[in-house]
C-alpha cells in the first residue's frame, strides 16, 4: 500500500509574511523551518519524511482582520504556486466547493518544501450551506455543528464583548479541520466513485494512504483537533499551550494560586475562550512551554501535560561585533540628536549615552514595568554617586527604552520617541507614560544632570521603518548594552533568548520560563554572568528592585571600565541562546506527532 505522511502546524497568525510578526508566529515558523532542516540533514529519513504544512488565517486587505487595531495583512508574495494536480490541489478544490477558500504558497528551505495554507474565513457569513435539511450561511452551520458535537454555545459566546474574536477562532478551526478531514478521506471517497468492487479496490490502491499529524498552537485552533476527534477522523494531535487564559488573567498572582492549589478563576477570564482552551483535552498529547504553564494547565483544567520548551535559531558561529558596534552608535547618535532637538539643550556626547532596553506586550503589572521603573530610580542614585565619587565620567547618561505598544502607529511626530505628545498614546500606553513622569524619569531632566537615568517609552512595533530608530529588532537588541525583563508572569520569555542571540547580556526575573536553564550555562565569567536572574518570587519587593538596579549597574560598570570582561559577558549570553536552540524541541514534537523516535 502506498503511504504518505503530513505534519500540519496550525495557529492564529497572519503569516507567512505580515505587517505584524512575532509571538506565536515565531514558534510556528521555527518549527516548520527546523523540521525542514532536520530532513535536509538526514536526521529525518528523507524517504519517509512528512510533507510540512503551515496553516493559519488569511487577511487579504485592510479591514479583513477581526482585530481592526492590529490590522494584519497577509503577504504571500515571493512564494511559489502549488501544482494544479495531486492530492493537495484536489483537496483545496473540494474545499472551494464547500465555500472554504484557501490561499496556498510554497517555500523551499534547504531544498525541502514548506506549504503554507492560509484560510480565508471572514466571509463565511456570505456562503450558503445546508445543515440537517436547513439552509443557512456557513458561519451558522459551523456554530450549529459545534453545538451538536461538543456543546459549544456560540449563541451566547458570540454576544460577549469578544464575540467577533471567538467566531473567528471557531471558523478558522473548522476550516483547518475540514481540510484535514478532506485530505484524510480522499482515498476512501475516490474508491466510492466506482460501483465495481474490484475496480474500486484498484483505484484505492493507486492513491496513497495519508497519515496526518496536527500540531495546534494555542486555544484559537484547539477546536480543530476536538472536531476531528468527535468526527472519528484518524489524526495524531498535539496541543501546545504558551500560557493559559486563567493564568494570564491572574498574571503575577498565578504563582500564589499554584502554591495554594487555588483553581478559582478571576472575574476577567473570558469564558468563551476558556471553553475553546479546554478542548485541548481532545488532543493525544498536551505540551507546555514551561513548568509554570504545565502547573496552570493542571490547576485550571485538570489536564496533564509535558514540557517542551521554546528555542531560538542561533546558528551563527561567530559573534558580529561589528554589527553591535555600528548599531550602538546609531542608537547613541539618535538619542544625542533627538534630546538636543527637543529640549534645545547642550549636546550630550553620543559615546557617553548607555542604551538599555525592555520589550514586551503592554501588560503593565504582568510584565513588571513598575518594578523596572522603581529600579531605574535606584540606579539613578547609584550612577550619581559613582559620578560624584569620580568613578564615572560626569557626562554619562543611561537611557532605558521601554518597547511596549497596543499596535502599530503611523504619522508619528518629529523627534519620536523623545517627543511623545499624549495624543499619540492610547490605553495603557498613557498610564505607562504617566508612571515614568511620576518617578521623574523623563528625558527632559537628562541634559542638566538632575537625572542620570531616564526611561523612554517607545509605543511602536519596532522595525526598520517604524518612524523612530528605524532599526530591525535584532539590530536594536544588538546595539543596546543590556536587556531587562522583570516579568511577574512569563511562561517562557523568548525575548531574553533573542537578546542572547545578538550577544546582548540580560537580566531576567526568576519567574520566567527559561530561568532554570541557566544552571547548565557554561560560565565564562566568575560570579555574575551574562544572564542574571533576579528572584522576584521569594524576595521582598524592595530587595528585588534593588537587585535589578545592582544588575544593571554591573553591566554598566563592565561596559565602561572593562571592555574585555564585558565582551565575555556578551559571549556568555550568546552561549545560552546557542544551548537553547530549536533542535531538541523540534525532535520532541516530531516524535510526539509521528511516534517515530529520532537519535
Amino acid at each position: 500500500m502506498l503511504e504518505s505522511k503530513c505534519i500540519i502546524i496550525a495557529g492564529e497568525e497572519a503569516g507567512p509574511k505580515s505587517n505584524k510578526m512575532g509571538g506565536i508566529w515565531n514558534v510556528i515558523d521555527a518549527e516548520a523551518r527546523n523540521l525542514a532542516d532536520l530532513i535536509s540533514k538526514g536526521i529525518i529519513d528523507e524517504k519517509t519524511a512528512p510533507s510540512i504544512i503551515v496553516a493559519g488565517p488569511y487577511y487579504g486587505h485592510s479591514g479583513s482582520d477581526w482585530n481592526k487595531g492590529l490590522n494584519r495583512i497577509t503577504d504571500m508574495s515571493g512564494l511559489e504556486e502549488i501544482e494544479p494536480d495531486g492530492e493537495l490541489f484536489e483537496t483545496l478544490e473540494e474545499l472551494k466547493i464547500k465555500g472554504i477558500e484557501v490561499i496556498p504558497g510554497i517555500e523551499h528551505v534547504n531544498g525541502v518544501k514548506i506549504i503554507y495554507l492560509m484560510f480565508k474565513t471572514y466571509d463565511f457569513c456570505r456562503v450558503s450551506r445546508e445543515y440537517k435539511g436547513q439552509d443557512m450561511c456557513l458561519a451558522n452551520m459551523v456554530k450549529a455543528e459545534a453545538f451538536d458535537l461538543i456543546g459549544l454555545d456560540s449563541m451566547a459566546y458570540e454576544n460577549m464583548g469578544n464575540g467577533m474574536e471567538y467566531t473567528h477562532y471557531l471558523n478558522l478551526s473548522y476550516a483547518i479541520s475540514e481540510f484535514v478531514k478532506t485530505l484524510v478521506t480522499a482515498r476512501e471517497k475516490s474508491s466510492e466513485e466506482y460501483k465495481d468492487k474490484a475496480i474500486s479496490e484498484f483505484a484505492a490502491s493507486l492513491m496513497p494512504a495519508i497519515h496526518v499529524s496536527l500540531h495546534c498552537h494555542e486555544f484559537g485552533v484547539f477546536y480543530s483537533l476536538a472536531r476531528l476527534k468527535k468526527l472519528g477522523i484518524s489524526v495524531n494531535t498535539v496541543a501546545t499551550y504558551h500560557a493559559t487564559l486563567p493564568g494570564r488573567s491572574s498574571g503575577h498572582r498565578s504563582i500564589q494560586k499554584i502554591r495554594e492549589n487555588d483553581s478559582s478563576w478571576d472575574s476577567g477570564v473570558p469564558l468563551n475562550f476558556t471553553k475553546l482552551e479546554s478542548l485541548s483535552s481532545y488532543a493525544d498529547v498536551v505540551t507546555a512551554v514551561g513548568d509554570s504553564t504545565r502547573k496552570e494547565i493542571k490547576l485550571f483544567y485538570g489536564i496533564d501535560s509535558i514540557i517542551v520548551r521554546n528555542g531560538i535559531d542561533n546558528n551563527d558561529d561567530e559573534i558580529e561585533w561589528g554589527k553591535k558596534t555600528e548599531c550602538r552608535r546609531k542608537i547613541q547618535d539618535f538619542l544625542s540628536e533627538k534630546i538636543y532637538n527637543v529640549f534645545d539643550s547642550k549636546v550630550i556626547p553620543s559615546d557617553r549615552i548607555i542604551p538599555i532596553f525592555s520589550i514586551s506586550r503592554i501588560e503593565i503589572e504582568n510584565k513588571g514595568y513598575p518594578d523596572l521603573l522603581d529600579s531605574l530610580v535606584i540606579l539613578d542614585r547609584m550612577v550619581k554617586t559613582e559620578i560624584d565619587a569620580g568613578h564615572l565620567d560626569e557626562n554619562y547618561r543611561v537611557i532605558c527604552f521601554i518597547i511596549a505598544a497596543h499596535g502599530p502607529k503611523t504619522n508619528l511626530p518629529e523627534n519620536f520617541p523623545i517627543n511623545l505628545p499624549e495624543e499619540v498614546l492610547v490605553g495603557e500606553e498613557i498610564r505607562l507614560q504617566q508612571m515614568i513622569k511620576a518617578r521623574g524619569l523623563e528625558c527632559s531632566r537628562i541634559p542638566d544632570g538632575s537625572r542620570h537615568v531616564a526611561a523612554v517609552l517607545y509605543p511602536q512595533w519596532i522595525s526598520d521603518h517604524d518612524g523612530g530608530l528605524n532599526l530591525s529588532p535584532d539590530e536594536f537588541m544588538a546595539g543596546c548594552i543590556a536587556g531587562v525583563f522583570p516579568s511577574k508572569y512569563e511562561p517562557f520569555l523568548l525575548t531574553g533568548l533573542e537578546a542572547g542571540k545578538e550577544s546582548t547580556p540580560s537580566i531576567v526575573s526568576k519567574i520566567c520560563g527559561f530561568s532554570d536553564a541557566l544552571k547548565t550555562l557554561k560560565r565564562l565569567v566568575m560570579g555574575m554572568g551574562g544572564v542574571i536572574v533576579v528572584d522576584n518570587i521569594n524576595l521582598p519587593y524592595l530587595e528585588s528592585i534593588s537587585d535589578y538596579a545592582l544588575a544593571m549597574d554591573y553591566f554598566i560598570d563592565t561596559y565602561t571600565d572593562d571592555k574585555v570582561k564585558y565582551n565575555l559577558l556578551c559571549q556568555e549570553a550568546n552561549l545560552l541562546a546557542r544551548d537553547m536552540n530549536w533542535e531538541d524541541p523540534i525532535k520532541t514534537y516530531y516524535e510526539l506527532l509521528t511516534g517515530t523516535r529520532l537519535e
